[in-house]
């Protein structure tokens, strides 16, 4: 239920109509205050009205986020699951400590790296290479995954 009104909210209340509401209401308050003489009620009122609105946003703008960013990643895990050549091991990667993806992520950017430098034309660029990552077995293994040393896609042919 929070989660339809939270996304109705959200289409609703970053559309050009709500943002022109918004620079009304502002326009609005700012020529009052000569009717005020711009008295400390006045500010008030604008200071009480917008910390509401950006608190109630941020709750609203994370709640948007984190599903929109959860169905990425299930997006993600299927292309890599029903890819030819793509290393299952990779799926749910999310759910590792930065220390691990920092690992996962020097060995990826050790595989550019070799690409980049290879002097046989594209033969880097070609084919998927086995790399060993171990730092999967100890994290996996706590989160009850079968443990493995290789990158390897239970599709692939055996060597």
């Amino acid at each position: 239920m929070f989660s339809r009104w939270a996304m109705y909210a959200a289409r609703t209340l970053g559309s050009a109509k709500a943002f022109v509401l918004a620079l009304g209401i502002v326009l609005l308050w700012a020529l009052s205050g000569p009717v005020f003489h711009f008295n400390n009620t006045w500010q008030l009122i604008i200071n009480t009205g917008t910390t509401i609105v950006t608190f109630l946003m941020v709750i609203l703008v994370q709640h948007t986020q984190n599903r929109d960013s959860a169905a990425i990643q299930l997006k993600l895990d299927e292309m890599i699951r029903s890819t030819q050549g793509a290393h299952n091991a990779l799926l749910d990667l999310e759910q590792l400590g930065t220390e691990d993806l920092d690992k996962i992520r020097a060995l990826y950017e050790e595989l550019a790296q070799k690409a980049r430098t290879d002097t046989i034309k594209d033969l880097a660029a070609q084919g998927t290479p086995d790399i060993t990552l171990t730092v999967l077995e100890g994290s996996r293994q706590h989160q009850h995954h079968s443990p493995s040393s290789k990158l390897r896609n239970s599709r692939s042919k055996p060597d």
